[in-house]
């Protein structure tokens, strides 16, 4: 496994960062932590969760494993695992989130002060640990100001009980305004941004990136595959492997003369192509490693290929032909 600094700061992670938002629901507790223990003999080091995982994300069609869904859940898993001991937690490098609602209660959802405390402290208990090394923004929160939201961050880290801040789903301009508060403060800011970002969604080429890279935030990919569209769906559907239906078949149907092109390319270099997906990504400039959400120990086995995967620059640009990307703003649109 290879390793990087997670943004500007000093923190290695590991190039691939395991996702959980499968956990419980979709992955029953014990073969989430045989996934976690299976990712540790792999070198990742890195695992993201958030305090919402676990309820209500059981896509249709799919069953979850028992009636224990509820937001939490997956933390609460996180949780029991590192109490087995083994060192699972001084090894791993652990960001959750925050923003959404825990409760219909008002001030338990978004980033006032006080959610960020209560909210803070909740995961903690779920996760059984002391500290979390990556505190996440799950999305931009325009009711609270940059102040307010800082002072609360810069409390949590006064006492240990996080270490960095990140953020995700946020616009650029919201990366150098929340960075310009945080130094205004004297406060190191944000040092991570997760976004989806993927051969088919590639938006953030435009400002999100490169606000990242010019103010030293790591990027960490969500919906690395897009939803598994680039995991071989067609030969999937031709070999009865995969039923599509609704917005996703919608998607694969507007879609697929390109992704046609994109199964036969990886055919011709001999990689699978959720492979040469995860690796294209860590081909690209500011990306610290996407996320990868296995369900079980194969799917996370088959991912560590692309940490090793080299793709020449042939290859590099056939993929910009068949999913043309962005050039940074303004120049993508002006002059």
């Amino acid at each position: 496994m290879d390793y990087i600094h997670l943004g500007r700061s000093g923190l290695r992670v590991s190039r691939l960062c395991l996702g959980t938002m499968n956990f419980g629901p979709l992955t029953a507790p014990t073969d989430s932590h045989a996934i976690m223990d299976r990712a540790h003999e792999l070198g990742i080091n890195f695992f993201d969760t958030a305090n919402r995982y676990g309820g209500g994300t059981t896509p249709p069609g799919q069953v979850a494993n028992n009636d224990q869904s509820h937001s939490g859940w997956t933390e609460e898993i996180i949780g029991d695992w590192f109490a087995s001991g083994g060192g699972r937690r001084e090894r791993t490098v652990l960001a959750t989130k925050l923003y959404g609602a825990m409760s219909d209660w008002p001030n338990d959802d978004r980033l006032s002060a006080l959610n960020i405390r209560r909210a803070c402290d909740a995961s903690l208990r779920r996760l059984q640990t002391d500290y979390i090394d990556l505190y996440q923004m799950h999305h931009i929160d325009r009711g609270t100001p940059w102040d307010e939201i800082w002072q609360a961050m810069e409390v949590l880290v006064a006492q240990g009980k996080i270490l960095y801040v990140g953020s995700s789903n946020f616009a650029g301009w919201h990366l150098a305004q929340a960075n310009g508060a945080a130094s205004a403060r004297d406060f190191f800011g944000l040092v991570s941004e997760q976004s989806i970002y993927n051969l088919m969604t590639r938006q953030i080429e435009l400002e999100v990136l490169p606000a990242a890279i010019s103010y030293g935030i790591g990027v960490i990919p969500w919906s690395p595959l897009q939803g598994g569209l680039l995991g071989g769906v067609i030969k999937q559907e031709r070999e009865g492997r995969r039923r599509l239906a609704g917005r996703a078949q919608e998607t694969v149907e507007r879609n697929r003369e390109q992704l046609e092109a994109y199964e036969n390319l990886c055919d011709e270099i001999g990689e699978q192509p959720g492979t040469v997906a995860l690796a294209w990504l860590l081909h690209q400039d500011g990306v610290t490693g996407p996320i990868i959400g296995p369900r079980t120990i194969g799917q996370l086995d088959d991912a560590q290929r692309a940490v090793t995967l080299s793709l020449d620059e042939k290859v590099l640009d056939r993929l910009d032909a068949i999913f043309p990307g962005y050039r940074t703003a303004p120049e993508h649109y002006a002059w």
